[in-house]
Order: structure tokens, then sequence, then C-alpha cells
């Protein structure tokens, strides 16, 4: 009784507040969110990819597994023509085409024809670049992406002109230095180096546009480094920048050995047909031709899936070597 008075009385003329008690604990228990509140937010990354997804099913998939139904199937694209069933046939007759040979061989030479317009020409620009400064720098790079940015088809209409035997300009050029008019598009000597010139020409600015992406994210740091102690210019880029370099340049070999027979396709539609005789025809022109010209759609769906396979081991084959030969800066 006495320490609840004491409480209450003023000590040294002073009044001593009465500890509260101590409140009590109101805390309940968090409640879970509901199971589809939670479900919604656990296939919130599925959702942001469904878009790409049923684009790939629709556009890429979708017509996969058709092409495969149709590989074991004759028929002529006549709606009123019903499919007649041919088993494997159509396979054992896709390696006897007459033209695969020269279909398979001028793919492989725009392959390995395109490939200094992927690789060597957009260094050797980038490198060159590095000395131009400004407002020219930005109006370079312009001037080298613009072609890429126009249709294939328009690309062939202008070149058409332009490499026209009777007033072309580029015959014009030639003979101003006594060249006598060449047929660029009817010649086989100059038709498919003709084909790979302007493919090579759209293509230059997108490969230049990627190499210098790889060589910004290269640091600064090494080349002055390598300058502190005594290193070339010319040794800094084959020992340091070069090196540096072949992830992207990697890549863009991929990309080329992948798409380089699918680029060609419009210019030998448009230009050549696949002529003079079969100088320029390619794999993927050899399946349109099969398939629209001799409407054996079963033939060009089973020659279609044997390309498909064929490109999936080089994507395979190219995708190792990526992780094999690339250097990384770590």
């Amino acid at each position: 009784m006495s320490e609840l008075l004491d409480r209450h009385v003023p000590a040294r003329g002073r009044f001593v507040e009465p500890t509260p008690p101590a409140p009590r604990s109101t805390s309940r228990p968090v409640a879970r969110r509901p199971l589809l509140r939670r479900t919604v937010g656990n296939a919130a990354p599925y959702l942001y990819l469904a878009p790409a997804l049923t684009g790939l099913v629709v556009w890429v998939y979708s017509p996969l597994i058709q092409t495969i139904q149709l590989s074991f199937y004759d028929w002529n694209l006549v709606p009123t023509s019903p499919a007649r069933p041919a088993g494997w046939s159509n396979y054992s007759e896709a390696f006897a085409l007459p033209q695969l040979g020269t279909a398979t061989w001028n793919t492989l030479l725009y392959l390995v024809a395109l490939l200094p317009f992927t690789i060597v020409i957009p260094v050797l620009v980038v490198l060159l670049s590095q000395r131009v400064h400004g407002r020219a720098r930005a109006f370079y790079r312009t001037a080298i992406f613009a072609p890429y940015l126009i249709a294939p088809v328009v690309t062939a209409i202008v070149w058409r002109w332009l490499l026209d035997p009777g007033g072309g300009l580029v015959n014009q050029i030639l003979g101003l230095f006594g060249v006598a008019p060449i047929s660029f598009l009817r010649d086989p000597r100059w038709a498919m180096w003709s084909i790979v010139v302007i493919v090579g020409w759209q293509l230059l600015g997108f490969a230049v546009l990627v190499v210098s992406a790889g060589f910004s994210g290269i640091s600064d740091d090494y080349a002055a480094a390598a300058r502190t102690d005594g290193a070339t210019e010319s040794q800094i880029t084959r020992r340091i920048t070069l090196p540096l370099l072949s992830p992207t340049l990697l890549f863009m070999a991929t990309l080329t050995i992948l798409s380089a027979a699918q680029l060609v396709f419009p210019m030998i539609q448009t230009l050549t047909q696949g002529g003079p005789g079969d100088s320029t025809t390619n794999l993927y022109y050899l399946l349109y031709d099969t398939a629209f010209g001799s409407f054996d759609v079963g033939l060009a769906s089973a020659a279609g899936v044997l390309f498909f396979l064929g490109f999936g081991i080089l994507a395979w084959g190219a995708v190792w070597l990526m992780d094999r030969w690339s250097f990384h800066d770590d």
C-alpha cells in the first residue's frame, strides 16, 4: 500500500506520473492471399511471354508441323484434288532431284561469299569510323545503315536498273574506262556474284551496327594500359580488340550461316529466277520452284524437312563453336 501511495506523492516538489500499463498485443495473424491472386502472380512472367509464344506457335511451329504432315502425301495444290498418301517415297525422291547438287553448291557459295560483308568489312568500317567525330559520325552511321531498311523487292528493282546492259549506270561508268557492256544478271559468270554484292550491300549496315555495339562494350582501359606498355595500334587491334570482339563476330557468322540462303531468295526470285540455267539457284529457290512451279507439294515438303534438319545441325555446330572459341571479358 505504501508503495502505491509513493507513486502519487511528489518527490522534491515534482509530481511523478504513474507508469501506464503495457498495452495489449492487437496483432492478428496475416491473412493469406487468395489462391486465385497467388496463381495470377506466379503466372505473370508467362503472361508477358504469351504474345511472343503465340507468334512462334502460329507462324513457326504450326507451319512446320503441317510441312511434316504434307511430306507424306502427294498433292498438287488443287483444292478439289485430294491428297494421296505417299509414305516415305517423297524423301527418296528428294535426294534424286536433278537440281539438288547445283542448288546445294550454290547455297554454300552464297554463304561463304557473304561472310566478308558481315564480318571482315564491318570490322574495318568500325575501326575506321573511330576517327570520325561529332555530327559526321551520326551521318556516317545513318548512311551505312540505310540500305538495310529498304525492302528487298525495291532493292532488286533499283539494282536491275543499275546493272542493265543497255543504259544502266554501272555499265555507263565502266564504259568511261573502255569496258564493253556486261550483262550482269544474264551471264552465268556474273549473275551469282551480282546477287552476292546486292545482298551484301544490304546486309552491311546491320552488320556494322552489331559490330559497333560489340566494340562499344570493350573498355578503353585495356588499350590505355597496352599503350602505356609500348604496344602499337596494330598490336592493340590484333591482340586485344579482335579477341574481345570474338563473341560478336561469331554471332554474325552464325546469323549469316543460318539466314544467307533465305536472304538471297528474294533477289533470285526478282532478278534471275534461278538462271541463267541453274547458275543462281539455291536450296530455298529449289523448294519454291518444286512446290509452286512443278506443283509437287509433297516432294517440296519432304525436301524442306531435310533442309530443316541440315540447317539445325549447322546451327548446333555454330552454337558449339561460339561457346568454345569466344573470348569473354570476365
